[in-house]
C-alpha cells in the first residue's frame, strides 16, 4: 500500500504547554487510522494541523511524499466532520448535503444524482426533503457525513463524530460508519476517546497521552499486545501479573469463575486462583459482574452469566480465559502481581 499521508515529528506548542509531542504516523491509501486517547490529550489539535488550520512549531506533513506544509487548507482537499455535524438549519437535508459540492462546476441533474446517491449510501433514502429540525442525531450525524463524502475527499477526518450521542446509538453508527468508509475506500483519520468505536470503525489505531502517540497497531495488535501498562488500563485492562517472564494484563472478562477447581485447571491458561465471592458489583447484557477476594491479586471482578447471580460468600476458582488476555510488551521489572485498588 502507498503511504498516503506522512506525519514527520509534528509538534504544537501553546507558550510553555506542549500539545502535540513529536507526532510521527502515515496513513495509507483507503485506511482508516484512529487518534485515540483520553480528553486534552492532543487528538484535535493533532487532527487540526493535518489540516492546515493549526499552525505547528515544527514537522512536516506530506501527501504521497509531497509536502502540504505551505499548502492552504482549502487547496489540500481534505474533508471535516465535527462532533455537532455543523449542519445549516435553513437548508434541508438535500442542501445540506449539496453544499459539500458548491464551486465544483456540477450541473443541476449530477449534483442531485450525487446527492441521492449519498443519501443510499448512508441509510437515508428519501430523505433529502427533509428539514434539519425534523432529524434525529444520528439521522443528522448521517447527513454530515455524507455531506463530507461529496467532494471525494482524498482525506476525511473525523472529529468524535459520534460521542454527543446516546451508547446504543453509537455502537449502531459506529459500524456504519465503518462500512461507509469501507464502500467508498475513503483515506480517513478518526479522533475518538472510546476504545470501543476506535476497534469498530480502524484498521489500524495510534494511542495517545498527553501529547504524545504511545503505541500504533491493528486492533488486535493493541489489544493483545499493549505496549505499556498505560496504554494497557486505557484500553480498559485492570489488573497485571507477572509469570514466566511475561507481564500478563487482565480485565473483567479475562476470568471464568468455577465451583470445580478440576474444571477451573482445565479452562485455564495458568494454574487456577481460589477466591470467595464477596459481592455483586454490578451487571451487564449477559449476566452480572461478581467481586471476588484473592490471596493472590487481592479483588478482582468477573463475568458471570446468567439472570441470577451467585451467592456472596460462595468459594470458587477463577480460571484465566486463554483467548481474554494482553501480554504487556514493556520490560517486567519485579515479579510481583499489580493490584487495582477496590473500595
Amino acid at each position: 500500500m502507498t503511504k498516503t499521508l506522512s506525519v514527520s515529528d509534528l509538534t504544537v506548542e501553546f507558550g510553555d504547554l506542549v500539545a502535540v509531542d513529536s507526532a510521527t504516523f502515515h496513513v495509507e491509501h483507503g485506511e482508516v487510522l484512529a487518534l485515540l486517547g483520553p480528553s486534552g490529550c492532543g487528538k484535535s489539535t493533532l487532527l487540526r494541523a493535518i489540516t492546515g488550520l493549526q499552525p505547528y512549531t515544527r514537522g512536516h506533513v506530506a501527501w504521497a511524499a509531497e509536502p502540504i506544509d505551505r499548502v492552504p487548507v482549502h487547496r489540500r482537499e481534505f474533508g471535516l466532520m465535527f462532533q455537532d455535524g455543523q449542519l445549516f438549519p435553513h437548508r434541508n437535508v438535500a442542501g445540506n448535503v449539496a453544499y459539500g459540492l458548491k464551486g465544483r462546476g456540477l450541473r443541476r441533474d449530477e449534483i442531485a444524482h450525487r446527492v441521492s446517491e449519498l443519501l443510499e449510501l448512508v441509510d437515508l433514502p428519501n430523505f433529502g426533503n427533509r428539514a434539519i429540525a425534523h432529524l434525529s442525531g444520528g439521522e443528522r450525524q448521517r447527513v454530515a457525513l455524507a455531506r463530507a463524502l461529496a467532494p471525494a475527499p482524498r482525506l476525511l477526518l473525523l472529529d468524535e463524530p459520534l460521542s454527543a450521542l446516546d451508547r446504543d446509538l453509537r455502537e449502531r453508527l459506529a459500524y456504519d460508519l465503518r462500512q461507509v468508509l469501507a464502500a467508498t475506500g475513503t483515506t480517513a483519520i478518526f479522533v475518538t476517546h472510546d476504545h470501543d468505536e476506535a476497534f469498530a470503525v480502524a484498521d489500524r489505531i495510534a494511542i495517545m497521552s498527553v501529547g504524545k502517540i504511545l503505541q500504533i497497531g491493528t486492533p488486535q495488535e493493541v489489544w493483545r499486545n499493549p505496549g505499556t501498562e498505560q496504554v494497557a488500563k486505557f484500553l480498559g485492562y485492570r489488573w497485571f501479573w507477572s509469570i514466566g517472564g511475561e507481564r500478563i494484563a487482565l480485565h473483567p472478562g479475562s476470568f471464568e469463575l468455577h465451583a470445580d477447581r478440576a474444571a477451573a485447571e482445565t479452562a485455564s491458561s495458568w494454574p487456577p486462583v481460589p477466591g470467595q465471592i464477596i459481592g455483586i458489583g454490578g451487571a451487564y447484557r449477559a449476566g452480572h459482574i461478581v467481586r471476588v477476594a484473592t490471596d493472590e491479586w487481592g479483588v478482582v471482578e468477573v463475568r458471570v452469566p446468567g439472570t441470577k447471580p451467585p451467592k456472596i460468600d460462595a468459594s470458587g476458582y477463577l480460571a484465566t480465559r486463554p483467548d481474554a488476555f494482553g501480554r504487556v510488551n514493556e520490560v517486567v521489572m519485579n515479579c510481583e502481581p499489580s493490584r487495582e485498588t477496590s473500595n
